[in-house]
């Protein structure tokens, strides 16, 4: 057995691993994702998984429910650390994971992966108090910087993936009734079961639309349609012209369907094509404005355009901006995360985006379920993947209806005047006066495995914050820093004479020695997230 399999097996048992391994282990880190893209490929199929927030034994519930790695893909959209007990163990078994199966295992960025964010919301006081000192920290928020922005799913399927986890000791049959069509989104609790099976709309033409893909530079336009009859045999074929449809009633073809693309937030109006994003600096603190800004805090709205975002950073935007993104870069989802979702995940704008949330009981008291969305491979090329990003459009002509202009056909065989609506994909748009039908971008199948929080108590995870035994006194005291108790300002600031600062300064020492705490820094632990917990309140803009 390998070092860094013995540091998995040490971490999966959530003990940490010495600070000369961390130190190792993130040099190693740096070297792997220094060669990474702003915005990484990944191939399907793939397990998407939201936010983590330092909840190890959920995250272990998590891989319980979804495989274990290698032998399930995995891709985690950002905020490994901050909220939970257990930060540290979280994150260094992610990164020890990504290390090991790097082809396995994708991580990007998230606003918590930040400097000024984890020295509030906890990851450096759980680095200090672990650890005696704030080294761990530091290699940590290195790795940080390196960290891609955004990952593109490419060839997914249209249809819902094979159900590969076989959960033991339970029947995984399902006990809806079985039903006609196509399934879009299949929903299983995590035993196994089906909860839920959402089927994909159909869309009707009739016979005479399907007739012709659009008229033929030497026939009249006005001329009777008839059924299409061809010459030339089936294999003889250009590939690069698609073949009409036939019947009343049609799926999009499976190479319609669009790359997803994986974000922790959202969109910025600074960026408008994939390429923005490969262009940005992105080994660097997360700025408080701009592009890289706006990536990780964004959020979608029900409103028109672009909004302020009560976070105080990022934007708020709505159908319209991902309706027009997406059709841009040939996208057929986007996959987010950022926001706490009582159900695990949600669909908005017609399927377009999709938030998936990984935390369940979150902060160990929100009673929210967590989720993962399965994407399946699409077969029909052979295993081959188009490598599109925005840069090679993907639409196919799949019917036509003689004179229709510029309109388009929707889901419940209406016309309008504005775009083809596939199912939720991107946006589509038929050729002007020349009766074609170009296809919208399907959505992918996906399958969510939605999941409650682990037993505590069962895996060692207690039910009450590990905080060490101190008085009224101390407690106050812990709401500073030591670096910031032995600055001349702060005593001068509590009013406190040079005896009182010689006794101040023994009284830490001796706090220092009795909970084993390194004296030079004395990482006494703060407690704002307990004080957010005990009043009851969680604040939706920090997560």
């Amino acid at each position: 057995m390998s070092d860094l399999d013995r540091a998995i097996a040490q971490l999966r048992a959530c003990r940490p691993i010495p600070e000369p391994q961390v130190r190792e282990l993130c040099y190693r880190a740096r070297e792997l994702l220094i060669e990474e893209s702003n915005v990484v490929t990944v191939d399907a199929p793939v397990t998407i998984c939201g936010d983590i927030h330092g909840q190890f034994h959920d995250l272990m519930e998590l891989f319980r429910v979804a495989g274990d790695v290698p032998d399930t893909s995995y891709l985690f959209m950002g905020d490994f650390v901050d909220r939970g007990f257990y930060s540290l163990e979280s994150f260094l078994l992610l990164l020890c994971l990504k290390v090991r199966y790097p082809d396995r295992v994708t991580l990007i960025r998230g606003n918590h992966e930040s400097r000024q964010i984890t020295t509030v919301y906890g990851f450096y006081d759980e680095c200090v108090r672990k650890y005696g000192s704030a080294n761990v920290w530091r290699y940590c928020c290195e790795v940080f910087d390196y960290l891609a922005l955004g990952a593109l799913v490419l060839g997914a399927s249209t249809e819902v993936p094979e159900n590969r986890i076989q959960q033991s000791n339970y029947d995984t049959q399902t006990t809806l009734p079985d039903i006609e069509g196509e399934i879009e989104c299949e929903v299983l609790d995590a035993n196994g079961e089906v909860r839920e099976k959402i089927l994909r709309r159909q869309f009707n033409l009739a016979p005479a639309q399907t007739s012709r893909i659009g008229p033929a530079p030497d026939r009249d336009p006005n001329e009777p349609s008839s059924p299409i009859t061809s010459s030339i045999p089936p294999s003889q074929s250009s590939p690069s012209q698609p073949q009409p449809q036939t019947g009343s009633l049609f799926k999009p073809p499976p190479t319609t369907t669009g790359a997803l693309l994986c974000v922790h937030g959202g969109l910025s109006p600074l960026i408008s094509h994939l390429n923005a994003i490969r262009l940005l600096d992105r080994k660097q603190e997360v700025p408080h404005e701009g592009a890289m800004c706006d990536l990780l805090w964004s959020d979608p709205d029900d409103i028109e355009g672009w909004g302020l975002s009560p976070r105080g950073a990022g934007f708020l935007f709505g159908a319209d901006i991902v309706r027009k993104f997406n059709h841009q870069n040939d996208l057929s989802m986007i996959c987010r995360a950022h926001q706490l979702v009582m159900e695990g995940y949600k669909e908005m704008f017609e399927k377009q985006i999709v938030t998936v949330w990984s935390a369940p009981n979150y902060c160990y008291r929100c009673g929210n379920v967590a989720a993962v969305m399965e994407v399946g491979e699409d077969g029909s090329n052979g295993g081959s993947v188009r490598r599109v990003a925005g840069g090679e459009g993907r639409r196919e002509m799949v019917g036509a209806e003689p004179g229709m202009g510029s309109r388009n056909v929707v889901g419940d065989g209406q016309t309008n005047g504005q775009q083809v609506n596939g199912g939720g994909g991107g946006g589509g748009a038929s050729a002007e006066g020349s009766g074609a039908v170009v296809w919208n971008l399907a959505t992918p199948g996906r399958r969510y495995r939605v999941f409650e929080a682990a037993p505590q108590g069962t895996r060692g995870m207690p039910a009450k914050k590990p905080v060490e035994r101190q008085d009224v006194t101390v407690r106050k005291l812990s709401a500073f820093r030591a670096d910031e108790y032995r600055s001349d300002v702060t005593c001068e600031m509590l009013g406190l004479s040079a005896a009182q600062r010689a006794v101040l300064k023994v009284l830490l020492l001796w706090l220092a020695s009795a909970t084993c705490i390194d004296s030079s820094r004395c990482g006494l632990y703060r407690a704002e997230s307990d004080a957010a917990l005990s009043a009851g309140t969680v604040e939706d803009a920090d997560v």
